[in-house]
């Protein structure tokens, strides 16, 4: 009886409206901080222009380092929690719910040792490479007062995934919005009232990042389930099976974890990759100049599918984890569709609005004209990103986090990266080749995620759902067992059943 209701996949009227109303109120408080956290960074490169241009070219090439080097691995590596967190939850194993956030904890906080011994000798790596030193000198001092920002992310990270994963988003969106309404003050207190300029920035961002730390902390403590052990009372067992070691469990986080990141930094590196490839293009300042608007743009445009993919990931894993596969594969459809609609958003401002938009940018003539011409194409590789990133979010829900990461590598270096340096170089088309590189990137991406997700089997990925389950924690949701009298009875409880009836 419960394999068929499992196999029945329902799509009334009243269940796609449900199910559309959990999508917004999980993706709407993940897009509104992921705005937030864009006009955040745009206050900081606002503070960083007022303190002078070699504050803000050495700025600028800080936060590109700390992105590539340190920001996105957290980032990456932390995603290695949502398939094994949201199946936890929608299974009710909050033991291991509880584990996997120690765990990531504890794996970033030792990732980050390394990425700090990078930042604290950031400078004499640049002069080495022959880079200006005193563009260098000012990027050193902001990476080495931005060091105690890992530790405040290798905490942030995984409690903001933790709680996405029971469906708690309301609650990161006014922490955010707290922590940002208490950064501005500060970074501008700290900037030009103390005059510690460049160091001042850095120290206000991991500040506003501790105390968002702390407002996470304090709601999970006040507001954890009773079994649930979360990081103030450690797990004394963790109720394994024999079989099951804990070398074991940490090797199935990493081999989450690693594509994970992986899927992450292939595409964010590949817009660092664009900006390397603009410098050598004829008048570099002005295709590099170009370069920033059109980062700036997409940054921005991608608050949009980033918060369906976290979204999706997490329905999608409560979904099997529950054991409904067929409510899973609902959930995917309606992202999707979501994502097609919402890469509207980034047609109309690249086309209709981007006059407007790039005049808040630069009153340059030749920097006005390139990137006018190169937006509308940037908004054609929206209408893909946007569905390819919901995409990734099934695939990390779903436990497969190493397809997302193969499909990226094809298409954005065994594709792209070639296409991109044939059209710009070869043709001679300059920075718009750049451009349609990208954009055969983005195609070849969309097509094969939706290929992926169209031919997955929803039961067998809730199997492999169990098996993940149990192989890092207690027995899942179907097993009852039950001693009386020193006999031990098991039991299959059927989907839907209600156990404390």
């Amino acid at each position: 009886m419960a394999a068929k209701q499992i196999q029945q996949v329902h799509s009334t009227t009243p269940q796609l409206g449900e199910e559309l109303r959990k999508m917004i109120d999980t993706g709407f408080p993940m897009l509104a901080m992921g705005l937030i956290s864009y006009l955040k960074n745009m206050i900081l490169v606002m503070c960083m222009g007022r303190l002078g241009s070699l504050e803000l070219a050495g700025g600028a090439l800080a936060i590109g380092f700390t992105n590539i080097t340190g920001y996105s691995l957290l980032s990456g590596l932390a995603l290695g929690m949502e398939p094994l967190s949201s199946q936890a939850f929608g299974s009710k194993n909050f033991n291991m719910l509880s584990l996997t956030l120690q765990r990531t904890i504890a794996m970033l906080l030792v990732v980050s040792v390394p990425i700090s011994i990078l930042w604290f000798n950031l400078e004499p790596l640049m002069l080495w490479l022959h880079q200006d030193p005193m563009i260098i000198h000012t990027a050193a001092v902001f990476c080495q007062f931005a060091m105690p920002d890992l530790v405040a992310n290798s905490f942030l990270h995984p409690l903001r995934i933790y709680l996405r994963c029971k469906g708690t988003t309301w609650p990161l969106l006014w922490s955010t919005l707290l922590a940002t309404l208490f950064h501005i003050p500060v970074v501008f207190y700290l900037t030009f009232t103390l005059r510690l300029g460049i160091q001042g920035i850095a120290i206000s961002t991991y500040v506003a990042n501790f105390i968002n730390v702390l407002f996470l902390l304090a709601y999970t403590f006040y507001t954890k389930e009773q079994n649930e052990s979360t990081l103030y009372k450690p797990l004394a067992t963790t109720n394994l099976k024999p079989s099951a070691s804990l070398g074991e469990e940490w090797m199935i986080l990493l081999r989450l974890a690693i594509p994970s990141c992986l899927a992450v930094c292939l595409e964010w590196w590949w817009y660092e990759f664009m900006i390397l490839l603009a410098g050598y293009l004829d008048k570099p300042q002005v295709t590099l100049a170009t370069a920033a608007i059109v980062i700036q743009t997409t940054s921005l445009m991608y608050t949009l599918p980033s918060a369906l993919s976290s979204s999706i990931s997490s329905r999608v894993g409560n979904e099997l984890g529950a054991g409904r596969p067929g409510k899973a594969r609902l959930a995917t459809d309606i992202a999707i569709v979501m994502a097609f609609l919402a890469s509207t958003f980034g047609i109309l401002l690249t086309t209709l609005g981007r006059e407007v938009w790039v005049k808040i940018f630069t009153t340059d003539s030749e920097v006005l004209e390139l990137t006018m011409t190169v937006l509308p194409i940037i908004g054609l590789c929206e209408l893909a990103n946007c569905p390819q990133t919901t995409c990734c979010g099934v695939l990390r829900g779903s436990a497969r986090p190493n397809i997302g990461a193969f499909i990226n590598f094809y298409s954005f270096y065994v594709m792209g990266a070639p296409l991109a340096i044939i059209f710009a170089f070869v043709l001679r088309l300059g920075f718009k080749g750049l451009c349609y590189g990208l954009l055969a990137a983005e195609l070849a991406c969309v097509v094969s995620m939706l290929v992926v997700i169209y031919r997955t089997d929803w039961e067998k990925e809730w199997a492999k759902s169990k098996d993940l389950v149990r192989a890092n924690g207690e027995a899942s949701y179907e097993d009852l067992i039950i001693k009386y009298k020193g006999e031990e009875f098991r039991f299959c409880i059927e989907d839907g059943v209600d156990l404390e009836k």
